[in-house]
């Protein structure tokens, strides 16, 4: 993951920005915010958001709405989500939410050393993941040019002429000298 990617912070209250931005600053990660779903959106589509921590009821567009929309994405689908929420986890927003594969569901007020803990390890595991599939790539290219290059027919080694060959009698011209001596 490049060094420039950050967890991006989404709430419609600046209080509650503020609150999760000083709970977060510790592990040094670069932080980013937005305060409303669309304005989320458009900064995990533009990328470099490793990490997600979403309130669930935004005006506008709702936190499992983005969601939603991140996980039918190719390149968002995979950036590890925290929801937050101050209303209680109902049943109903429960299954919704691990039903999208958000990593966590976490109540207002946060309790900043929970939230490091699980900052660290998400944001962290996203980072090695991202790292196994750019290896993965880098090796696959290597089989492939290795594979390719097995297939094809081998080149002739071009003539150095700075190694030292000694020179060729024509053909025959052995024979010829055998039959000068006979006679």
């Amino acid at each position: 993951m490049p060094s420039d990617t950050r967890i991006l912070i989404v709430d419609d209250h600046e209080d509650t920005l503020y609150a999760l931005e000083s709970a977060l600053a510790p592990l040094g990660y670069l932080l980013s915010r937005a305060t409303s779903g669309d304005e989320a959106l458009k900064q995990v589509l533009r990328g470099q958001v490793g990490l997600l921590l979403l309130d669930v009821r935004m005006p506008g567009v709702s936190g499992l709405e983005v969601v939603r929309y991140m996980r039918r994405v190719e390149q968002t689908q995979h950036i590890p989500v925290i929801l937050l929420t101050g209303f209680g986890a109902d049943h109903e927003l429960t299954t919704a939410a691990f039903g999208l594969g958000v990593a966590d569901l976490v109540m207002k007020p946060v309790d900043p050393w929970a939230l490091r803990t699980k900052v660290r390890y998400l944001f962290d595991a996203h980072r090695r993941h991202l790292a196994l599939e750019r290896e993965v790539h880098r090796l696959r290219a290597v089989v492939r040019e290795h594979t390719e290059a097995a297939a094809r027919p081998p080149r002739p080694a071009p003539h150095r002429s700075d190694t030292l060959v000694p020179p060729q009698r024509p053909l025959g011209a052995h024979a010829g000298e055998l039959e000068k001596d006979r006679t």
